[in-house]
């Protein structure tokens, strides 16, 4: 077969790629069909990457197997970790795909410099900064994540006067080396400033804006590669990277929206810090406690129960259990579901994926907006975990750095459980009204073991 005909075919298959990578997203919009959009994804991929092969003609195969080797040796165990730990391997996923389109940026430039015209200097040039920034802010996001790190902001005075300071300066080394591509002492310097910005970014911002910062890392790194498929003249390269950028900024505007912030609070807020408390008199207020025998106990009287999952119910990998208990409470014939905030947890849809891990059916999965109005009905509101998204102080207290965000409105129920293994404040780092409400009842205890007495309690009794 000629060239040319190998050509076409490889044009044709990354045509095809491109309507799979479209569908991809358009199913994983859908719990039913999400398994069917990564497997459309896999396959474009896979396409993709044959086509490639076939196409630039390589008769040296050597590095390629010893790069898809290693690929697969660091891969393969990634891909088995449990569901708790999907967030921090997605911030890992965004990490390598960034440092290998900083990498090519990096090759292409030292193999081209003689050649390079200036519009190919800025393509190289934004390409490498938002690659090596992303690849260090995901790798710091990840250690926060997985606690290797402070899940607290750390921050210092004029902080982020210091970290645009250092973008500035990357930008202008990019911009100098547009003006002047053959000045090569200055590339490695971009590089470097430009992995110390990453770090500088991410690490004054807190846990609870973890969902975010993984959406906008995710899109900044189909921004890398969308730059790289210009570099590289590779159009599949290109669409896929513009579908994961703007999938991750559309994401990304979301997150912000379900917590009323913007993207300038998010990464320059330092959201989270424990807020001081005001000295002076101050009533002294208490919780009503219950133990998870008097909690079995009010759920058998129940018609309606509504369970609110947060990010204790991942600590615990309390899913299972809670599996467990509300196959319980359906065989007795009380309406159960479970409502899901945009922001719980450390990911987006972090809780859908452990409750499907579980098996709880996909309908009874009920998004903020559908269940609030439910509320008021509702017998029993269990909170697992949960602790910012469901705090009354967002919608009356200005002073709160949560005011204005949407929460569920679990304080309306008739009554509220609200599990938790202290009183210790959430990611936002204040207290929660809801935990002093006279319909509310404070279990203490790890997610896990009082869900699974609460279910013991109530399956004996079936």
């Amino acid at each position: 077969m000629s060239h040319a005909a190998i050509n076409n075919l490889a044009e044709l298959a990354y045509l095809a790629s491109i309507i799979l990578f479209i569908l991809s997203l358009k199913w994983m919009n859908s719990p039913e069909s999400a398994r069917r959009g990564v497997r459309a994804g896999e396959i474009g991929f896979g396409i993709a990457i044959l086509a490639t092969l076939a196409a630039t003609g390589i008769f040296e195969y050597r590095w390629i197997i010893t790069g898809l080797v290693i690929g697969g040796v660091v891969g393969v165990p990634l891909g088995l970790v449990k569901t708790t730990a999907v967030p921090q391997r997605t911030a890992l996923s965004h990490s390598f795909g960034a440092m290998s389109a900083a990498l090519i940026g990096i090759s292409e430039y030292y193999v081209t410099t003689s050649r390079t015209s200036h519009f190919g200097m800025i393509e190289i040039s934004l390409e490498v900064i938002i690659g090596a920034l992303t690849f260090t802010g995901s790798v710091i996001a990840a250690g926060k994540l997985q606690e290797i790190l402070p899940q607290r902001p750390i921050t210092y005075r004029g902080q982020n006067i210091v970290s645009l300071s250092v973008l500035a300066a990357a930008i202008a080394l990019g911009v100098a080396m547009t003006i002047q591509p053959g000045w090569t002492v200055l590339f490695p310097i971009m590089v470097a400033i430009s992995l110390l910005f990453g770090i500088m970014l991410v690490t004054p911002i807190g846990g609870a804006d973890m969902p975010t910062v993984i959406s906008l890392l995710n899109a900044y790194a189909g921004l890398a590669d969308a730059l790289l498929g210009f570099v590289l003249n590779s159009r599949v390269l290109i669409v896929a990277g513009a579908l994961d950028g703007a999938s991750g900024l559309i994401l990304s505007i979301i997150m912000c929206k379900a917590m009323n912030r913007s993207f300038s609070n998010v990464l320059f807020g330092a959201f989270g810090q424990v807020q001081a408390k005001a000295t002076g008199a101050k009533e002294e207020r208490t919780v009503r406690s219950a133990t998870p025998e008097d909690a079995a106990d009010i759920l058998k009287t129940a018609n309606s129960v509504v369970f609110i999952p947060g990010y204790g119910m991942a600590v615990a990998q309390a899913q299972h259990k809670v599996r467990e208990l509300y196959d319980h409470l359906m065989r007795r014939g009380i309406d159960v579901k479970f409502a899901i905030h945009p922001v719980a947890g450390r990911m987006p849809g972090h809780m859908n994926v452990l409750l499907a891990e579980a098996e709880i059916p996909y309908d009874r999965l009920v998004e903020m907006d559908q269940i609030n109005g439910d509320f008021p009905q509702t017998d029993v509101a269990v909170v697992i975990g949960a602790n910012d998204v469901v705090n009354p102080a967002a919608r009356h207290d200005k002073s709160s750095p949560i005011y204005g965000m949407p929460i569920l409105d679990a304080d309306k129920a008739k009554t509220v459980m609200a599990i938790k293994r202290t009183m210790n404040p959430g990611f936002a780092g204040i207290e929660n009204e809801l935990y002093f409400a006279e319909n509310c009842l404070m279990i203490f205890g790890d997610a896990k073991g009082v869900i699974g007495a609460m279910a013991k309690e109530i399956g004996e009794g079936n």
